[in-house]
Order: C-alpha cells, then structure tokens, then sequence
C-alpha cells in the first residue's frame, strides 16, 4: 500500500461509507476538493488534516506516517463523552437529544426496569 496521505484519506473515507461530496461536507469542503486529493492532485492542509483526526476520531500518526490502527480505540466512557458531546453542539430537537433528556431524568429502579427491556429485546433478535 502506498505510503501517501491521499491514499489514507480515501481509505479513512470508504471505512466510514460515505461518498466524496458527503465527507468533504463534514470538512468544510467540496466533493470535488475530496475527489482532487484523493487522485492526488491537491495536496491535504494541516488544517485539512487536523479536521479529519477531529470528526472521524482518526489516529492521528496513522494519517500522517501509516503506522499503527486507523482509528483511535476509545474507552466506553470517551464514546459515551463524545456521543453526548456531539449531540449538545447541534441546535435541534433531535429524537436522541429527547432520549437522553429523559434518560437523565430515571431513578435507579426506573434503571432496572429499563434494562429488563433492553435484555428482552435483544433476546428476540437473536430468534
């Protein structure tokens, strides 16, 4: 595999299934700026770089040198922080937003009860 920054981004690209114009949006650019890296045509900006170790939690000496795993590897609770995170920064009255509101509002027995749920759930899709 070629050891380039360009090569990284698509690869980095594909892993998270979204198409060029949709992960340039995540980065502030355009489709065809992706498209332009990629085939390495445009180089990738510190600034650039910086942005995709950010938004897809990308090791950051992986995208720069190719060494070690893709993605950083997050404890339970650094994903819980950052999904929370996440939903805290967008303005709207998302469905998880609501959830979440309400799940801060349960007592431990409302706790108990809601993982019995959870477990009966994941039981009938395993039939």
């Amino acid at each position: 595999m070629c050891n380039c920054l360009n090569t990284r981004l698509k690869a980095i690209r594909k892993s998270v299934l979204l198409s060029q114009e949709e992960f340039g949006k995540k980065l502030g650019i355009t489709g065809a700026a992706i498209s332009k890296i990629e085939s390495g045509n445009r180089n990738v900006t510190e600034q650039m770089t910086l942005a995709i170790i950010r938004e897809f939690d990308v090791n950051e000496q992986w995208l720069r040198t190719g060494e070690g795993e893709m993605f950083l590897i997050k404890t339970r609770d650094e994903e819980i922080a950052s999904f929370i995170g996440t939903l805290l920064k967008k303005e709207d009255d998302t469905f998880k937003k609501r959830l979440i509101s309400a799940l801060s509002k349960l007592e431990e027995p409302d706790w108990e009860v809601l993982e019995k749920m959870c477990n009966l759930m994941l039981e009938s899709k395993k039939d």
